[in-house]
């Protein structure tokens, strides 16, 4: 038997009389003269430790009183009753008094107490597994493990096969820029890390995996963000024969069993769905956040005969005119107040807002002046605005007109407080748009990987009209983050050339970038479609973090650098010329 074996850990303690031997690390000590109290903390928990200089034996004492912070013991001794409970943690009516104590390792001044929550989080990361010994971030990671186990079982149970794909691949267009890996065996030539399986798991439904999982490691070369690292986990799966409705309700007893096992929530299938124009024209998103109203609400027939220059000018240039309603606002949304929305609105590309405020007898609006009488009324009817609200109106174009609203929607709602908290809203989205325009090319381009299935009904409007064309994709989304993309896949030769050909892909562009695939598709490919779900993003939801960075071990910062390691850094020329670099 070990000399370090445990019997106990601290955090699962409860029977009085017990001799337990624990290990931890030192998380607080308070010396009393002929008392020492010790908090020991371990994955699971604290316990408090108690050495007593009248019944201790002295040698135990004495080292007890040698013991640092974050010093590593293991402790044996007898659980009895504690006499000051602490009612904040599950140990908190019981203690160890200790008899015996080893000080394994010793901890060194610290660059920064363990729960100080001030300290900046580029020395937190600097010292990250100091950091990772708070309670909060372990708990995350402890989350995001359950997630992983609870996904595995789930897809194992329902037929699926886990089979690894290949991290160093060839180099294909999938929206961000790779990371590239230079050969040292093929002077010149490079390995792309994967931005996702995608061509691997299609071509595993070519080889008659009808259901293939992979907890899949995935990385893009793209700018960083809360919710964005450099390389993430995804649980990635494709599955034959089957449509957006069997992929959907797949996915649906996975969110089920994922908000049982982790949250002890019981989520309810189906779940809600929006297409992508309804999820734009209500809440000015395609990852809306359902947990508040706060609808965007559109005023093109109540203004198209007001002779306010900004909102007919946006009628006759094939514009609009929407506006959110801020309930119960008006008290707290002052003059000044409504100007820092007005410039956040100008910061993300509007001219500028016009807004209604009733916080008196009468509404008052920033444009009145323009109005002729009962104008303001009929504004005032068609927006069901009550005393006490405010609303905020903005006429241009209409993507940027339901972005910015949908931008200040969200200010709004964190402004006023009324996100309600410990609620989960998951929403499809679907039927997302086929190609998006590029203003500077003046071309239209892709809005998915070019192996995605038009909808039925959109595939004659594919060489006329290009904006009707919409695409059997979906997205997952969770109180406004994004948790998973999916799409049916093109699985006709025929129809997949003409994609390409659409997308401007010559023949040799076509070989060049993904001919093993279109090779593959030449001996039949079932009908399938998958999606990834983003791991991360779901482990940062359910445990309420701001950042990725909270639910990952070791994550990179917003210059894709790891302060820890020094990641990245200088190889040596040896190293450099063997590659050719």
């Amino acid at each position: 038997m070990s000399k370090y074996r445990r019997t106990a850990y601290c955090g699962e303690i409860k029977e009085q009389g017990d001799t337990v031997t624990v290990g931890g690390f030192a998380a607080k000590i308070r010396d009393k003269g002929g008392l020492i109290f010790i908090d020991l903390r371990d994955g699971t928990g604290i316990v408090q430790l108690v050495f007593d200089d009248s019944v201790t034996e002295k040698s135990v004492f004495e080292t007890a009183k040698e013991v640092k912070t974050e010093s590593v013991l293991l402790v044996s001794g007898q659980v009895r009753e504690r006499t000051a409970k602490n009612p904040d943690i599950p140990t908190g009516n019981i203690e160890i008094l200790v008899t015996s104590l080893q000080i394994l390792s010793k901890a060194e001044t610290l660059p920064f107490e363990i729960n100080d929550m001030k300290v900046g989080e580029e020395l937190r990361l600097k010292f990250r597994y100091l950091d990772l010994r708070k309670e909060k971030l372990h708990n995350n990671l402890l989350t995001r493990h359950k997630i992983a186990k609870s996904a595995r079982e789930y897809f194992y149970d329902n037929g699926f096969i886990e089979i690894e794909t290949p991290d160093l691949m060839k180099s294909t267009p999938e929206g961000a820029r790779d990371y590239l890996v230079p050969s040292r065996v093929h002077k010149g030539k490079f390995y792309a890390l994967p931005q996702s399986p995608q061509i691997y798991k299609q071509l595993l439904m070519i080889a008659g995996f009808d259901k293939y999982i992979q907890l899949a490691r995935c990385f893009r070369d793209e700018d960083l963000r809360a919710d964005r690292q450099p390389e993430f986990t995804q649980i990635d799966l494709e599955m034959a024969y089957v449509d957006v409705d069997d992929i959907l309700e797949t996915l649906e007893g996975f969110v089920a069993k994922v908000m049982k096992d982790v949250k002890g929530l019981d989520i309810t299938a189906p779940l809600h769905r929006l297409t992508f124009t309804e999820a734009q024209n209500k809440y000015g998103s395609d990852k809306p956040d359902t947990r508040f109203a706060m609808l965007i609400t559109s005023l093109d027939d109540t203004v198209k005969d007001i002779e306010f220059p900004v909102f007919s000018g946006a009628i006759e240039s094939g514009g609009t005119v929407r506006a959110v309603v801020a309930e119960n606002s008006a008290a707290t949304l002052t003059r000044k107040e409504i100007d820092k929305h007005i410039d956040f609105a100008k910061g993300i590309g509007a001219k500028g807002l016009a807004y209604i405020r009733w916080a008196d007898e009468t509404p008052t609006c920033s444009f009145g002046k323009f109005l002729k009488d009962g104008e303001l009324d009929s504004l005032v009817s068609s927006l069901q605005l009550k005393r006490g609200d405010t609303a905020f109106i903005m006429a241009d174009k209409k993507p940027l007109t339901l972005s910015v609203l949908g931008a200040l929607r969200l200010n709004l709602a964190k402004q006023l407080g009324v996100i309600p908290d410990g609620l989960f809203n998951f929403v499809w989205v679907t039927d997302m748009p086929f190609f998006e325009y590029n203003e500077d090319a003046k071309t239209w381009e892709a809005a998915h990987h070019p192996f995605t299935m038009p909808n039925d009904d959109s595939i004659a409007f594919l060489d006329t009209a290009p904006d009707k064309v919409f695409a059997k994709a979906y997205d997952l989304v969770l109180n406004g983050t994004e948790l998973c993309s999916g799409s049916i896949r093109i699985n006709d030769p025929v129809l997949q050339k003409r994609m390409f050909g659409l997308l401007g892909l010559s023949d040799e562009e076509i070989a060049a970038k993904f001919g093993f695939l279109v090779e593959a598709y030449r001996y039949a490919a079932p009908p399938h479609g998958g999606a990834g779900i983003g791991l991360d993003r779901l482990a940062m939801v359910l445990c309420g973090a701001d950042s990725l960075r909270d639910v990952i071990a070791f994550p990179k910062v917003k210059d894709a650098s790891e302060p820890m390691s020094g990641c990245p850094a200088d190889v040596p020329e040896s190293a450099r010329k063997e590659l050719n670099l």
